[in-house]
């Protein structure tokens, strides 16, 4: 009994997630929701697109939102005095003027609360065959850098974003905890490089990615916990991942808050075991021999509850 009314007991933590949403599927804020919900948040959602399927699938109709539309969503949370949140989330976007307006709001949301935590997937690009290439418009990377990083608490970028993000190359080890030291010396105390082309110990089957936390104590000293995590590579194109990891970042990093590492496990294990079980279920769906289509390589979101919960540590950090 006595932990059940300890758990009633825990502050509620709200989260602003401004993202796009799918009618079938799981990207933006479809991917980002159910598991934040599962892990204890409440979650107010703006839908910066609505559309029937993500873009990946040969056909896909729907609206997008404006950041004139977006400003009248929080014009009506602010009249009715609900516009306090502990998180602000975001991802994909497409339009500079959206991308502003989504600065204004977290810098308004931050003198309501000082204790904010923006987290921030800079969604730009990636690399092909080692050639990056951006799938937004070019002139979101300068709004990102100068405006959002400055703002944002923990970002996502993958190595590409992270190199656009600092004008810096990575090859090595090195070169990416220059960039990740970079980029907190743009604002954020935690950036965490999803993924790399960083040579794993564990082989070519493996991914890196790279987390860093700087916290300044009360004393004004500084310290960095940094971390690189090696993981099975799946080998399909699934979409609305990054999403999801974005979401778990959030939930684990504010249940440990000063442990990276624990925080990281979680969240990548979590994918992981998402990620088998939706390439698992893909395989049966489209039979012996055939390529799993967009529909099939959905993420098995619901199905995995239970490993978002509570993941069991498939993936170990190790502390560099």
């Amino acid at each position: 009994r006595a932990g059940a009314r300890g758990a009633a007991m825990e502050p509620e933590c709200r989260v602003l997630s401004i993202q796009s949403h799918v009618v079938r599927g799981y990207v933006g804020n479809k991917a980002a929701t159910f598991p934040l919900q599962v892990l204890g948040f409440e979650v107010d959602t703006v839908n910066s697109v609505q559309f029937s399927n993500h873009t990946g699938y040969a056909h896909w109709k729907g609206q997008v939102l404006n950041s004139d539309e977006l400003h009248e969503l929080y014009e009506g949370l602010k009249l009715n005095k609900v516009n306090r949140y502990d998180y602000v989330l975001t991802g994909y976007t497409r339009d500079t003027s959206f991308l502003a307006m989504v600065v204004d709001i977290v810098q308004e949301l931050k003198q309501q609360n000082p204790n904010l935590v923006y987290v921030c997937d800079p969604v730009m690009g990636d690399k092909w065959n080692g050639e990056g290439s951006m799938y937004v418009p070019k002139d979101l990377l300068p709004v990102y850098r100068d405006k959002v990083v400055p703002v944002a608490d923990i970002i996502t970028p993958n190595q590409f974003e992270a190199e656009l993000l600092t004008g810096k190359k990575i090859y090595t080890e090195k070169d990416a905890l220059e960039v990740m030291d970079m980029l907190h010396a743009m604002g954020p105390e935690t950036v965490v490089i999803t993924s790399s082309d960083l040579q794993a110990s564990l082989g070519n089957d493996y991914l890196i990615a790279l987390g860093s936390h700087r916290k300044t104590k009360a004393d004004g000293t500084r310290i960095t916990q940094r971390i690189r995590m090696e993981s099975p590579k799946v080998d399909a194109v699934f979409v609305g991942t990054g999403d999801l990891f974005a979401a778990m970042l959030l939930a684990w990093t504010h249940k440990h808050p000063n442990n990276l590492k624990v925080a990281c496990e979680k969240t990548v294990s979590a994918m992981q075991h998402v990620l088998q079980r939706t390439i698992k279920s893909a395989k049966v769906q489209a039979g012996e021999g055939n390529k799993p289509n967009s529909a099939q390589l959905e993420l098995r979101m619901v199905q995995s509850k239970k490993d978002i919960e509570n993941p069991e540590i498939i993936v170990k950090a190790t502390v560099l």
